[in-house]
């Protein structure tokens, strides 16, 4: 279970990307489809700097019944064994999803890149973050009397999280990708971060890259529901 270094006893880190397939199983749609909408919307009407300002109503609605979708839903097999895992190694999840389902399911390090449904912040003060579960509305204000809008990372913003991303990633002694086709950036460009010749497991039901695009890379052609499980039984047995 350990790595041994002199007297010294290190668990290993596992880093854990995980994309939109990693909530499907749980109900939670994917970002867009082939057409490149999301829900019936242009994402840069609803995703973006521009389509806020020109109709923040849509916004705020759009985001309303995403967080009320997401207070239907419950953690997947696969973000159960996320946790699992947890017994065994180091674990830090970095994570495209807005959702909170592995918090939910008790992921202990999570790190929301494009941000999190369940808070909103200040359009002063980005600061400002609160949690929040209702709807948010026109004319929701924070203390100093600016608008409220979701805590998410829009297209044409930068990644506020990505450096400290990047630096968890670079510590990883085993990385695994979980429902993402890490072809979109600045994300995918964490994958370059990692160690060379470390352990890289990918579980897609329609992997985007194949075992000879990184060495020692591992496809798992399955979803995060019935692919995490297997893998995690896997990397269990052989550090015991």
């Amino acid at each position: 279970m350990y790595l041994y270094s002199g007297s010294n006893i290190m668990q290993k880190n596992i880093v854990v990307l995980t994309g939109a397939g990693m909530s499907a199983d749980s109900g939670v749609k994917t970002f867009r489809d082939a057409g490149g909408l999301w829900e019936g919307h242009d994402v840069m009407e609803v995703a973006s700097p521009h389509g806020f300002a020109r109709n923040p109503s849509l916004v705020l609605d759009f985001y309303n019944q995403r967080r009320r979708q997401l207070l239907e839903v419950v953690p997947n097999q696969g973000h159960k064994m996320l946790v699992e895992l947890e017994r065994h190694f180091k674990v830090t999840v970095i994570t495209q999803n807005i959702d909170d389902l592995h918090e939910r399911a008790g992921s202990s390090h999570v790190l929301h890149l494009h941000g999190e449904l369940l808070k909103v912040r200040s359009t002063g003060d980005e600061t400002f973050v609160l949690y929040w579960k209702k709807d948010l509305n026109l004319g929701d204000t924070c203390s100093k009397g600016y608008q409220l809008r979701p805590h998410i990372v829009w297209f044409g913003e930068e990644v506020p999280l990505l450096s400290e991303a990047a630096q968890i990633t670079a510590t990883a002694d085993i990385l695994i990708i979980i429902g993402t086709s890490m072809q979109v950036y600045p994300a995918a460009s964490l994958l370059y971060y990692a160690k060379p010749q470390i352990p890289i497991y990918f579980i897609d039901p329609k992997p985007s890259i194949n075992e000879l695009d990184f060495d020692n890379l591992t496809i798992i052609e399955a979803t995060a529901a019935k692919g995490v499980p297997t893998l995690v039984a896997d990397l269990v047995r052989k550090e015991l």
